[in-house]
């Protein structure tokens, strides 16, 4: 392990002193060539390149996604915040949850709908930082947040008898407050570097919203440190927060096979379903985007994946635990009784 170790920070020092002493080179050349640019103070989303034809069709799809997602975040944390009998840890996180969903997609998709129907399709430098910072905080909370979630469930299901305390509502609390931290320190983080950036002549992002990838692409500045920092940024929390999820479902996944009767293993497992399905679609997409070495320099695929997980995940999300759980079915039943 310690030859391990050391061979690892020793090829960590290689990477980054071949990467620091050749941004000299390409920082002095790059300096010299836009010497006589202007800095940017707006930006061009160029988003999806298609006939205008299209781009009506285009609106109207991401219109009904994102009226499907507002009404579908807003009916659930309503249904949560009324009914008394879903005020338990699992829903308060739910809640949550449906909350961070409604936020990083009322980021994005406001914009990206008047950009379907305008011919210029601009941002301003200080709107382009705020979409980037609020999205990169929701997006990165959300990743905690699937994580105490499934802290929550093997809890629940491994301790039973101890979950009172070690959910309560103080537990509760400070873990949804320790979620928002990460997500905060990360978004202060990854937006200091990005807008640190020059951006000199080119201001066209190849992209339908604010994004690192899309950003470092059109720098005038060299951009190896501000890609390592992406990397092992995105890196860290996706390991940090799937370690968490693994082990919480490999507990659970042994527990449940310790139960005899069938009935009773389903009963148990179908409480984590919808978790998993959540869990799989966003970190699959979060991966794929952030979190491989060549994610920058492939655009085409960014913008599909992209729109996955800022608009049809959100979208997903309360339909995927409003039609699996019981529980949220017969509350949504009782409102509307009333």
């Amino acid at each position: 392990l310690v030859i391990f170790t050391k061979t690892s920070v020793l090829m960590t020092h290689s990477f980054l002193f071949y990467h620091l002493s050749s941004s000299t080179c390409i920082s002095a050349m790059k300096s010299e060539l836009n010497r006589n640019y202007t800095e940017v103070t707006e930006f061009v989303l160029l988003g999806f390149i298609t006939p205008p034809q299209a781009q009506i069709l285009l609106f109207l799809v991401f219109l009904l996604i994102y009226m499907v997602t507002v009404v579908g975040n807003i009916s659930m944390i309503i249904v949560i915040k009324v009914d008394s009998r879903l005020h338990t840890p699992m829903y308060f996180f739910l809640r949550n949850l449906s909350y961070l969903d409604l936020c990083y997609s009322t980021v994005i998709a406001p914009k990206t709908l008047a950009n379907f129907l305008s011919k210029e399709k601009k941002i301003s430098y200080n709107g382009c930082a705020a979409q980037f910072f609020f999205f990169a905080l929701f997006v990165t909370t959300e990743g905690f947040l699937l994580a105490v979630m499934a802290f929550d469930r093997f809890s629940a299901i491994c301790s039973p008898l101890l979950y009172p305390v070690h959910m309560s509502q103080k537990v509760c609390a400070q873990l949804v407050t320790g979620s928002y931290t990460c997500g905060s320190i990360n978004s202060m983080v990854q937006t200091g570097f990005t807008f640190s950036l020059r951006f000199c002549g080119e201001n066209r992002l190849d992209h339908f919203f604010c994004d690192v990838p899309a950003l470092i692409k059109i720098s005038c500045t060299d951009t190896s440190v501000n890609e390592i920092v992406l990397f092992i940024l995105s890196a860290l929390i996706i390991v940090t927060t799937t370690t968490v999820i693994v082990v919480s479902y490999a507990y659970i996944l042994s527990t449940v096979l310790k139960i005899p009767s069938t009935r009773g293993r389903g009963k148990t497992f179908s409480t984590c379903g919808s978790h998993i399905a959540v869990v799989s679609l966003f970190y699959g997409a979060v991966f794929f985007m952030y979190a491989q070495p060549g994610a920058i320099s492939s655009p085409k695929s960014n913008k599909i994946v992209a729109v996955l997980y800022t608009l049809v995940i959100p979208m997903l999300n309360p339909l995927i635990y409003s039609l699996r759980n019981r529980d949220v079915k017969d509350a949504m039943e009782r409102i509307l009784r009333r």
